[in-house]
């Protein structure tokens, strides 16, 4: 399900039914494994799913009283943002296929990790579920500009966050983390 296009009542409407959710902040040709360990968590604390992704090439303009987003992009190009919510979508539909869960999808705007801590307080969620990062020079370089989502949600609010490492752990005798 993909609310994309829905009004601030119907937002309302089914922000109610989502209540006590789990979060899973999600990106396109992202490890399946994140996906799966979101849903298990849903499973286990009888939890709707909330499928997230952010699209960073947009920003919030101003946001009404009833809260609705107005957001406008930084890139004219804006398919881009809406091509990455369709994949992910189309991916959480397949993943989600007979899982018996309550779920829907939501596109947020700018800031992912307080987009992602803006929508927990929405809808009082239980859980966020977030991967780690790609390793690369070009992450690091970001990650060293914009900070660690995980990091910047753990001292920006209070629920609990899980972490799925994305790649195989870096063994114990590699000094480097990121080697590229």
């Amino acid at each position: 399900m993909s609310d994309a296009g829905s009004t601030s009542s119907e937002e309302a409407v089914q922000n109610s039914e989502l209540q006590k959710a789990v979060i899973v902040g999600m990106q396109p040709e992202q490890n399946p494994r994140v996906l799966q360990e979101a849903i298990r968590y849903a499973t286990l604390l009888s939890a709707p799913l909330v499928v997230v992704h952010v699209d960073v090439t947009r920003f919030v303009t101003y946001e009404d009283p009833d809260g609705y987003v107005h957001s406008a992009p930084i890139d004219m190009n804006i398919e881009t943002g809406a091509a990455e919510f369709e994949h992910v979508t189309e991916a959480a539909t397949k993943a989600l296929q007979g899982s018996g869960l309550v779920w829907t999808s939501r596109q947020l705007v700018g800031d992912p990790a307080l987009a992602i801590k803006q929508l927990a307080g929405k809808l009082d969620a239980q859980l966020i579920v977030i991967g780690t990062r790609k390793r690369g020079i070009g992450e690091s370089i970001r990650e060293f500009f914009t900070g660690s989502v995980a990091a910047r949600l753990a001292h920006r609010q209070h629920r609990s966050i899980l972490v799925v490492p994305l790649d195989e752990p870096v063994p114990d005798d590699q000094a480097e983390i990121w080697t590229e």
